[in-house]
């Protein structure tokens, strides 16, 4: 009983090349070879490698393969504000492409005290490259993340660097035709629900609604921070129309918009009747028969694409210009004006 129990403590819990060549009685080299495509090996040493290889649990390790071939397959995303359903389908749609690109996604979340923690673990790996959900995170740690000196992409925020790609959604725009269409349909006293200063979405989106008032001589009557989540939306509409008088309510992102209806029907409002709300980033909800919400749709497919794009082009080139990819928002009208 003793003498099993010494053989595993020896025995490594993960088998190694050495372990397959050790029980094969070939050199690790052969290994190596065995699962190569096109590499020469004799066959039945091949068949004898791959049996004790499938037996032990073997896998060849991909990381030190990929370095070997000047890339390590892993791709940082370092991660905007999860509390927003467009994030989180963000990320979710990004790290499958990135998948179908065989490149391996690693999840940093950019919250709280652990930001610089993450930042230094982040250095740690041989990244590829460095993905940004910068239009919800603050320019602080974007700027810090763009001198590590790794090709970069920001999503959201337009970054200036040496290998840094951009890709983001014309905001302003978007939000000068959303408002413009309230004023087409005779909305007059206009309240803003506006995200967190300094997310470089809230103030591009905030410049627009300005921009289309200034253009009409409208002013803004009354305007609240929300932190871009739902129940955020909820309390700053609630807060708002108790002190103002409004027909149009433009929230700085759907999910605050969905916030912004709840509290509009708690509070007797019809929409669109008696007041206007509309959002920022057409999320899944957005769509739901309980919310049917008009918005602005901020495309994540497009920008996937654009990302994995400028990813594929910086990895065959890493020394190309600096490229900016600008998506155009698009106006989607349900039943919310």
């Amino acid at each position: 009983m003793c003498s099993e129990r010494n053989k595993d403590a020896k025995r490594p819990r993960r088998a190694t090349a050495q372990t397959v060549a050790d029980l094969a009685g070939v050199s690790r080299s052969a290994v190596s070879r065995a699962f190569t495509p096109g590499a020469y090996v004799d066959s039945e040493k091949r068949r004898r490698i791959l049996k004790i290889a499938a037996d032990t649990g073997y896998q060849p390790n991909a990381l030190a393969a990929g370095l070997k071939a000047g890339q390590s397959n892993l791709v940082a995303v370092f991660v905007g504000n999860m509390r927003s359903p467009y994030d989180s389908a963000f990320v979710g749609e990004l790290a499958q492409a990135l998948s179908g690109l065989k490149k391996w996604p690693i999840l940093i979340d950019r919250t709280g005290a652990n930001t610089d923690q993450a930042l230094r673990e982040l250095l740690r790996y041989p990244l590829d490259a460095l993905i940004l959900r910068g239009g919800s995170m603050s320019e602080e740690i974007v700027d810090r993340c763009a001198r590590f000196g790794i090709p970069m992409i920001s999503s959201g925020r337009p970054v200036q660097g040496p290998r840094v790609d951009n890709v983001c959604c014309r905001n302003t725009d978007g939000m000068t035709m959303i408002t413009d269409l309230l004023i087409s349909r005779g909305r007059r006293r206009f309240g803003f629900l506006s995200g967190p200063e300094e997310f470089y979405s809230s103030s591009r989106r905030r410049a627009g609604v300005l921009q289309a008032l200034d253009r009409a001589g409208l002013d803004l009557v009354a305007e609240h921070p929300t932190d871009y989540s739902v129940d955020s939306g909820y309390g700053a509409a609630r807060s708002l129309l108790s002190r103002a008088s409004l027909d149009a309510l433009v929230c700085a992102n759907d999910a605050t918009a969905i916030g912004a209806l709840s509290a509009a029907r708690d509070l007797s409002l019809n929409v669109p009747g008696d007041l206007a709300i509309v959002g920022f980033d057409d999320i899944a909800m957005a769509k739901w028969p309980t919310f049917r919400l008009t918005t602005v749709r901020n495309p994540i497919d497009a920008a996937v694409d654009a990302i994995i794009a400028l990813l594929e082009r910086r990895l065959v080139d890493p020394g190309r210009p600096e490229e900016s990819i600008f998506l155009d928002p698009s106006v989607i009208e349900r039943g919310t004006h």
